[in-house]
């Protein structure tokens, strides 16, 4: 049985909002209302605002030549930064789970075709840092 999140209450939907707004809306305070997995949302969304540069890293290493985030959608970005933040920092998650859970958020924010060339993104940056 598959579980269908509301918007509201996918942790992934959430995160992507919360890293949304403190990079492009300059949100200086970033507030978690309660929810069940608040810790995870909360670590999810410091851990990728605290080590951007390092996923930056990342994206530069094993995207480059697949990804110019200057021509991508911000939201776009953001869930691949957060997707890559769960890849190097969640290691009992695994990346199957990170992916399928970043795709199905992804679908309340981006369509169908940008969905596609997400999954193959990071299926190929989750071989690189889970090898």
């Amino acid at each position: 049985m598959e579980i269908k999140y509301s918007p509201k209450n996918n942790p992934r939907v959430i995160i992507i909002q919360k890293i949304y707004n403190k990079f492009y809306n300059n949100d200086e305070i970033l507030s978690f209302p309660k929810h069940r997995y608040k810790k995870f949302i909360k670590d999810v969304v410091n851990g990728t605002i605290e080590r951007e540069e390092l996923i930056d890293d990342e994206i530069r290493s094993h995207l480059n030549k697949d990804l110019n985030f200057k021509r991508q959608d911000k939201v776009f970005e953001i869930i691949i930064k957060s997707a890559i933040f769960e890849l190097l920092y969640k290691p009992h998650t695994s990346s199957k789970i990170i992916i399928k859970e970043y795709l199905n958020a992804s679908n309340f924010f981006i369509d169908q075709s940008q969905t596609k060339f997400l999954n193959a993104l990071l299926d190929k940056i989750s071989k690189k840092i889970r090898n």
